[in-house]
């Protein structure tokens, strides 16, 4: 494969100076927390309660364990975009390793972005509902997208960055806050960190279940391909900026580590072992009744935070993947010519997130069950194919050179993702045969 990225068409802006003392670093930082924010989303907040209902403080290893791996493992993928011989992305490197990846990931940052937005869009209506107690979901969701529309029509990162920073205050202030004002045992806390036991099954899925799944998702996410994006947009191309990233990353893996235990610690002290929440309100209105109206909206506060990151994150990310996967796919073995940032194809990617989810919103729609099976089928596939594909193009010398390429202990890590994510995919398909064959 011919040199698969026209490097010139994405320096064209000034590089970022390298940071030397620790206040650059500081005021370096920014991709991180992008990505682990759009990853964290309402999903998070209702599993992670979800566990500490059910478990109290045990199994928070896991957790720990899943992101510390999902830290190496993006890691990895950030060093093949950073340093790789070729200069090009990840998903260059992919389409080198087969031209299949690319029409694939085209398809689906199109399915998966309306999928993931659908959720969250939902989810955003639902919390400023709550929250502001007037207006109807489906209000609240178009006033939400439009916003974040108009944020990510155009691909302008320093914004996007400042935004992130400030729900990422709000964050901070409303979980770990509310986790404080409801009282937290730190000898279970830290107890639950260290201890690798697995307590007796509560609720519908066995423990060592749960705790393969949660590390075995790692591999296979679609969003960890996201990252490289972000990168990108900040200016941080080549080996030189290889150092900020890792501190910026790993100062963005430990808020996530911090924002998720605190959310599993108001599961534990407020609901284990006998009650239970199943949807987003739950936790919220308990904690209403607990800290008073104050506590209701300091945590409801956190959700919206959770939630649109999410939706701005993905929306920008599914983007820039989708345009530049159609242009690589184009192109096949050779150069691209237009820098996925400019592409007209970015700003439909990003309509389409962000316009065809409110669909869901509108009242006496029936719920997207049928579209999610349709879709964890889809993303079923591509949990060994991008563990796969991730871990052949950090280990082979051929792709991201020698002196780049993955250790032994990465090489083990790597394999072990890749295993968990072919367990959990067998296991999710599976799941949805006997899903469809019930309904």
């Amino acid at each position: 494969m011919k040199e698969s990225v026209s490097t010139d068409l994405l320096t064209e802006q000034k590089a970022p100076s390298v940071p030397h003392s620790f206040l650059e670093y500081l005021r370096s930082f920014g991709p991180g927390i992008i990505i682990v924010l759009t990853w964290l989303g309402a999903g998070d907040v209702v599993d992670m309660g979800i566990a500490g209902s059910n478990y109290g403080y045990s199994l928070m290893w896991v957790l720990v364990v899943a992101i510390a791996m999902r830290f190496l493992f993006v890691s990895l993928i950030a060093r093949y975009q950073l340093c790789n011989q070729h200069g090009e992305g990840v998903l260059d490197g992919l389409a080198r390793l087969h031209r299949g990846y690319a029409p694939v990931l085209f398809v689906a940052a199109i399915l998966m972005g309306h999928v993931y937005e659908s959720y969250m869009t939902v989810g955003a209506g639902e919390v400023c509902r709550n929250l502001f107690r007037f207006g109807q979901t489906w209000q609240w969701a178009l006033a939400c997208n439009a916003v974040a529309l108009l944020l990510v029509f155009r691909p302008e990162y320093e914004r996007l960055e400042t935004i992130f920073k400030i729900l990422l205050g709000i964050l901070a202030v409303s979980f770990v806050g509310s986790a404080l004002w409801v009282g937290v045992n730190f000898t279970g806390l830290i107890q639950g960190l260290y201890r690798l036991q697995l307590p007796d099954q509560r609720g519908h899925f066995n423990p060592l279940l749960v705790a393969v799944a949660m590390i075995g998702a790692v591999g296979g996410s679609l969003m960890n391909l996201a990252y490289p994006y972000f990168l990108e947009a900040k200016g941080w191309r080549g080996p030189q900026y290889r150092r900020v990233q890792f501190y910026d990353f790993l100062l963005a893996i430990t808020v996530m580590i911090i924002l998720n235990l605190a959310v599993w610690t108001l599961g534990a002290e407020l609901l284990y072992p006998d009650k239970q929440i199943k949807v987003l309100d739950d936790l919220p209105n308990l904690l209403s009744t607990v800290l008073g109206e104050g506590g209701r909206v300091l945590f409801y506060l956190g959700i919206f935070a959770a939630v649109y990151t999410s939706v701005l994150g993905h929306a920008a990310g599914l983007a820039y993947m989708g345009s530049h996967a159609w242009l690589r796919w184009q192109a096949g073995s050779n150069p691209i010519k237009s820098d996925y940032r400019q592409h007209p194809l970015y700003r439909w990617i990003a309509i389409w997130c962000l316009v065809s989810p409110l669909i869901w919103t509108i009242p006496g729609m029936p719920d997207f069950v049928t579209l999610t099976l349709v879709a964890n089928s889809f993303q079923v596939v591509l949990l060994p194919l991008l563990a796969g594909g991730l871990w052949w193009i950090t280990a082979d010398s051929r792709y991201i050179g020698t002196a780049h390429r993955n250790r032994w202990w990465e090489n083990m890590l790597m394999a072990l993702l890749f295993v968990l994510a072919v367990y959990g995919a067998i296991h999710s398909v599976i799941s949805i045969i006997q899903t469809v064959r019930s309904a």
